[in-house]
């Protein structure tokens, strides 16, 4: 089932619509010059029949929270001896930190 036809589903539900049709999801798409198979539609709506959007988003929710995760790891810090970057102005910043610590004294 493709994305664009769970999105469409779910903005009707957002709009305020509690069980969207397969117009409701048509005008969505056709909104944003998207093109769609009735099929699709069609799918979208057998399976969504007689649930509700909240109820399936938090019963999933809890699925992928068992999956653990966070996110990735940030980027690796650069070596030591890293020159900086563009220009090499990483003098000033040492000159202006000293300056710092000399007026907290």
């Amino acid at each position: 089932m493709g994305m664009k036809y769970l999105g469409a589903y779910l903005m009707a539900v957002i709009g305020g619509k509690e069980s969207p049709t397969a117009d409701d999801i048509k005008q969505i798409l056709e909104a944003g010059g998207i093109d769609f198979e009735q099929e699709m539609i069609d799918r979208v709506i057998a399976k969504m029949d007689g649930k509700q959007a909240h109820e399936l988003i938090a019963e999933g929710y809890g699925k992928f929270a068992a999956c653990g995760g966070g996110g990735g790891g940030g980027a690796a810090a650069p070596a030591g001896g890293a020159a900086p970057a563009a220009g090499g102005g990483g003098g000033e910043a040492k000159e202006e930190k000293k300056k710092v610590e000399e007026e907290e004294e």
